[in-house]
């Protein structure tokens, strides 16, 4: 059974390394990233001397509106959280930059809105900042490695999610994602748009959620929801952008084609999506239809914790031919390719391979992992590996390590 450990202490975090180079090369550091997923603590624990404010708090804020000048001249160092309530800071904070080149760290700004916070950081800091996100707990990050124990345990760990309340402080999950959505949906998205109806958002929101790991069809989707199709587009630009959800975007060599055609939908927690399916446990998951969609959610949403924690330059996709050749994630290199076909299972079978064993033939420079409940890496076929789903880190960042020699 997946255990969780009700402590108070800090867990370290694989993106320090990457926050702490940044500090010492540019003046600004931009961490995003979905609410609660640990972003103020991480910086307070690895910038102790920073001077730390909030814009959670009104009165910091109105301090910082009325005399954005003197606010930002109180420190030489400072942390600045949730600076997307205060974006008319970002020109000042420019200023206050460009006064004092040389101070590397000088300003280490938090949002959870990605898209919204990003505008203002293009039109104020460019050059200026480098720009990080913060996801939920990665399986290399967790207190006791997930998927050890195979199927059981894995389902264990998506069904409570990954965030840091649940894994390290022991919060009670239903609690947690509750209180979670009511704040998202009273904060986040009261700011960002005017929602007459939050329960019909919050629909909304479970509707998407029983298309995960699916192709996004934004038309069916409105008509379901009872909305209109340019409110359907709206909202999932505003999930998207508070990075709840995320869409995948399929693979072709014309690289316009790619914004055209349609995505596929994940989830940036399992935990979330488990809680917005009222599945009661692990188990009822394990056995239900969308076994396979949460495992795939699950892979994903690995894959995106190790590009952004340790700043590795590939691009997801996922693949679709006119032929009927599909591969779950296609992570591009650039000079190399690399295919990660799921199966929800923890004994992978030959035909499980068939998709990988065509496709990497038709690309250059490619190899493929068949993921699944595996508890070992094995060689399959020519260039193809079947792999443990918790062991993506060795396979993804194994191309840096290459580049590094």
């Amino acid at each position: 059974m997946y255990t969780y450990l009700a402590m108070k202490r800090y867990i370290h975090r694989a993106i320090e390394k990457e926050l702490l180079k940044a500090a010492e090369e540019f003046p600004v550091i931009v961490l995003t990233g979905p609410r609660q997923t640990g972003k103020s603590t991480v910086l307070q624990n690895i910038f102790p001397k920073h001077n730390y404010v909030t814009f959670d708090d009104p009165f910091t804020s109105k301090l910082a509106n009325d005399d954005p000048r003197f606010f930002l001249s109180r420190a030489k160092k400072m942390i600045v959280d949730e600076i997307q309530y205060l974006p008319s800071l970002l020109p000042f904070i420019k200023m206050a930059v460009d006064s004092d080149r040389r101070n590397a760290g000088h300003f280490i700004l938090t949002g959870s809105q990605y898209f919204t916070l990003m505008g203002g950081i293009s039109e104020s800091l460019a050059g200026r900042a480098a720009l990080y996100e913060l996801l939920p707990f990665s399986s290399e990050e967790m207190p006791h490695k997930p998927g050890e124990d195979g199927i059981r345990q894995s389902f264990s760990a998506m069904f409570h999610g990954f965030f840091p309340e649940i894994v390290v402080h022991g919060v009670d999950r239903n609690r947690f994602y509750a209180s979670y959505l009511q704040t998202y949906l009273e904060r986040d998205i009261r700011q960002i748009t005017s929602v007459h109806d939050l329960k019909v958002f919050q629909n909304f929101l479970e509707l998407l959620a029983a298309r995960a790991g699916n192709i996004l069809n934004i038309h069916e989707l409105s008509k379901e929801a009872g909305v209109s199709f340019t409110s359907a587009r709206r909202w999932i630009s505003i999930l998207e952008s508070t990075r709840l959800i995320y869409l995948l975007r399929p693979f072709t060599k014309n690289i316009t084609k790619r914004v055209i055609k349609s995505p596929k939908l994940y989830f940036t927690d399992t935990g979330l999506l488990a809680y917005l399916l009222r599945y009661p446990n692990p188990a009822t998951m394990n056995a239900g239809p969308q076994a396979g969609a949460f495992f795939e959610n699950l892979v994903l949403a690995e894959i995106l914790k190790l590009k952004y924690n340790h700043n590795l330059n590939f691009e997801p996709y996922f693949y679709r031919d006119s032929n009927h050749n599909e591969i779950d994630f296609f992570l591009d290199y650039g000079v190399a390719i690399k295919m990660f076909e799921v199966k929800c299972t923890s004994s992978p079978s030959e035909k499980h391979l068939a998709a990988l064993e065509k496709m990497v033939k038709e690309f250059r420079n490619s190899c493929g992992y068949l993921v699944s409940f595996a508890k070992e890496r094995m060689p399959a076929a020519k260039s193809i590996e079947l792999i443990p789903w918790n062991i993506i880190k060795d396979i993804a960042y194994s191309h840096r390590k290459r580049q590094e020699k």
